[in-house]
């Protein structure tokens, strides 16, 4: 969800009127996209590598975040969704991992789209950290080092049992994948805005839907 900061400052306001009008498109995105029947929504708030902000930044985004949580809890259940988070714990604060795990308890059986918050996230850690989950499982003996494959891979990331992402949306003109979902993405189709996430509407989402699918998926075959 690209270019917050950037919308702030066209428009000669601070960079977290930015995030505050970006969760406004939060809100928007996913009503959205559980009235079209999306069964799988992954939203990038925060990358491991957006630590290097100011301060006053990322407590603004912490409360947002928290606040967030508890303002949509009621819409997450109402529309049956099923809320999960990605990335590493360790630097949120309990507050937030408090809500977290609160909107995961109650909309763990729900059966709609499933939303999942990628919040201090890295696909080179999430790479990272299952590395070190099959070495762990093959020095106890529970996996045969010849036996890893591509299930297996998958199986220890953060998004095990979720669905490859079919498509990938950037907003704010970004032309790279910034360290995102880096093993699921292999195959995802990849549609590109420059509209900032603050402008990113329910007709920008139907214009990316509408071009994925008119397009051909081989998956390196032929068709």
């Amino acid at each position: 969800m690209d270019g917050n900061g950037r919308w702030a400052q066209q428009r000669g306001l601070p960079r977290v009127e930015g995030h505050t009008r970006g969760a406004v498109s939060v809100r928007t995105i996913v009503e959205e996209c559980c009235r079209l029947g999306v069964g799988q929504l992954t939203l990038y708030c925060l990358s491991s590598e957006n630590w290097k902000r100011p301060k006053t930044e990322l407590d603004f985004l912490m409360i947002l975040l928290e606040q967030y949580l508890i303002e949509e809890r009621r819409q997450i259940l109402e529309q049956n969704i099923r809320f999960s988070v990605i990335g590493r714990r360790g630097d949120l604060p309990d507050r937030v991992l408090k809500e977290i795990d609160e909107s995961i308890r109650l909309s763990q059986d729900n059966t709609g789209m499933g939303l999942c918050l990628a919040i201090n996230y890295g696909g080179r850690t999430e790479l990272i950290d299952a590395v070190r989950i099959l070495a762990r499982q093959a020095r106890d003996g529970a996996l045969d080092p010849d036996k890893i494959d591509e299930a297996a891979i998958s199986d220890a990331l953060y998004t095990a049992g979720t669905p490859d992402p079919d498509l990938l949306i950037r907003t704010a003109g970004e032309m790279r994948v910034s360290n995102f979902l880096l093993w699921q993405i292999s195959y995802s189709e990849i549609w590109v805005t420059p509209q900032c996430w603050p402008d990113f509407d329910r007709e920008t989402l139907h214009q990316a839907l509408r071009d994925y699918a008119a397009r051909e998926r081989r998956f390196g075959g032929l068709t």
